[in-house]
């Protein structure tokens, strides 16, 4: 079995920061593995901008921020390459199966199977959206309900509009960004529906993605039932404070409420997590329960700025450059 001083499960942003933050303190040996074909992880999707302001002081949409990493990482390789020095090595189309508590993965890639154990393990694998079977909404099941960021993805990345008349659930980030999104693509938002009293997203996208679309918010409002046989046709709204109801009909609904730390592979590896948050349990940003093991970015816990993701995943590649040290 091949050993590898460090090995990085997740090419996002977190991923990326740690690599380059790892390297640059000293550490030849680094392996990232990336599950999509391409790096840049969620990021990929989000074509607006607003992101950078603070790491890069530039104003960039989600595409760009991750290339300011892809074009670092080609920078290091390069120089290191021409000087027979270790680089960082990108394993696309890698997705890792299992982990154990001694830091051994499993990956499958295209035509291979591999087995590798690292000294010491960073894992970025991001998080994913909470669904409608979260959210216990009564009703049928029927077709146009959709996470709101697997909505982005097919309008963004597939060149794919999911519907025409939307209904959001939850005022999250992304379901904000949707409901301009949708608007600029000629569909009507009919409401964003959040059940608390005030929003869970960032001030500047109420202004920009539904004020400035004069787009309507329901707070202390939750769907309390979805219609529809084949398609949505309509949803029941229920005002949570006097119960009173109205109908809006629709086509298609976003669920927007909330993400959840992916970390089914370092609970594999016996890391202590909390069930409240599907977080890992760590009294230090970015450590775990079992040594040489780091978590950093959102699986580590869900970040409002991919900014402050970078500046914490910094940290996890110098802390587990500082690891690798000791062991020597």
């Amino acid at each position: 079995m091949i050993t590898r001083d460090l090995v990085i499960v997740g090419g996002g942003p977190a991923g990326m920061a740690a690599a380059v933050a790892a390297q640059e303190a000293g550490v030849k040996d680094i392996l990232l593995l990336e599950r999509d074909q391409h790096l840049g992880g969620i990021l990929n999707q989000c074509i607006h901008t607003g992101f950078g302001l603070h790491h890069f002081k530039k104003d960039l949409t989600g595409p760009e921020y991750a290339d300011q990493f892809i074009k670092k990482i080609a920078e290091i390789n390069q120089g290191l390459g021409t000087k027979g020095l270790g680089i960082i090595e990108i394993s696309l189309k890698s997705f890792v199966v299992n982990l154990t508590k001694d830091k051994v993965l499993t990956y499958l890639k295209p035509g291979k199977f591999e087995e590798i154990k690292a000294k010491a393990l960073i894992m970025a694998t991001g998080c994913r959206e909470r669904t409608r079977e979260m959210t216990h909404i009564a009703g049928t099941r029927p077709a146009g309900i959709y996470p709101a960021g697997l909505a982005q993805k097919m309008i963004n990345i597939e060149g794919l509009l999911p519907g025409k008349e939307i209904v959001i659930i939850g005022s999250g980030d992304i379901g904000l960004i949707m409901a301009r999104r949708f608007t600029l693509e000629g569909a009507k938002v009919k409401a964003v529906i959040e059940i608390q009293e005030k929003t869970r997203g960032l001030a500047r996208n109420v202004v920009q993605c539904l004020e400035d679309f004069s787009l309507p918010l329901y707070f202390r409002h939750r769907i309390a039932k979805i219609y529809g046989k084949d398609r949505v046709e309509k949803v029941l709204i229920e005002n949570t404070v006097n119960g009173e109801t109205f109908e809006l009909t629709c086509d298609t609904v976003l669920i927007s409420v909330g993400l959840i730390p992916e970390n089914e592979l370092i609970e594999m590896a016996c890391v202590e997590i909390d069930r409240k948050t599907n977080s890992p349990v760590s009294k230090e940003v970015n450590k775990c329960s079992v040594k040489g093991i780091f978590v950093c970015g959102n699986s580590y816990k869900v970040y409002d700025l991919v900014d402050n993701v970078t500046r914490d995943s910094v940290k996890a590649g110098q802390m587990a450059a500082a690891y690798l040290k000791g062991l020597k």
